[in-house]
C-alpha cells in the first residue's frame, strides 16, 4: 500500500532516497542545499519503506510553485510512483494557492513530466554537466 506523507523539514527518509538516487546512482555532489530549510518535503511509503520524494516550495509570485528533487527508489521504480508524488507535489501547492508549478528537469526525463501535462521553456542548461530544461504547469 502506498501512503504519501508531507514534512516541513527534511525528513531522513527524503535525505536516504536522495543521497541513493542523486548522489550513489547519478553521481551528484550538491544535493543538499538551502532551499531543503524553506521547502515542503512529500515522501511515498510503500508500507512502511521509503519509495519517492520530491520537495515543493514557493517561488518568486505568490501564486507559483517549484517542483523539485523528485527520487523513486530503484525497487520501487516501474510503479507509477514518480507520477503519484508530482501529483500530490501539485495537490500541495494548489492548497498553498498555487496557480503553476515550475520545474528544472533532468533532460533525459522531461519526457516524463510531459506525460504529467508539463511544458519545456526556455534554454537548456547545466547542472553539474547534466543537461537540464525548466518545465511549467498550470494548475
Amino acid at each position: 500500500m502506498i501512503t504519501a506523507k508531507v514534512f516541513d523539514t527534511l525528513p531522513k527518509e527524503a535525505e536516504l532516497i536522495r543521497k541513493t538516487v542523486f548522489m550513489d546512482e547519478q553521481g551528484f555532489k550538491d544535493e543538499f542545499d538551502d532551499i531543503d530549510q524553506k521547502a515542503f518535503h512529500i515522501v511515498l511509503f510503500s508500507d512502511s519503506e521509503p519509495a519517492a520524494t520530491c520537495r515543493v516550495f514557493a517561488g518568486e509570485t505568490a501564486d507559483s510553485y517549484l517542483l523539485g528533487r523528485l527520487a523513486v527508489m530503484k525497487q520501487f521504480r516501474g510503479q507509477s510512483l514518480g507520477a503519484k508524488a508530482v501529483a500530490e507535489a501539485e495537490k500541495l501547492a494548489a492548497s498553498k494557492g498555487g496557480k503553476s508549478i515550475i520545474l528544472h528537469a533532468q533532460c533525459r526525463v522531461s519526457d516524463f513530466y510531459e506525460k504529467q501535462g508539463y511544458s519545456r521553456f526556455g534554454e537548456i542548461d547545466y547542472d553539474e554537466g547534466c543537461e537540464h530544461i525548466w518545465m511549467k504547469k498550470e494548475l
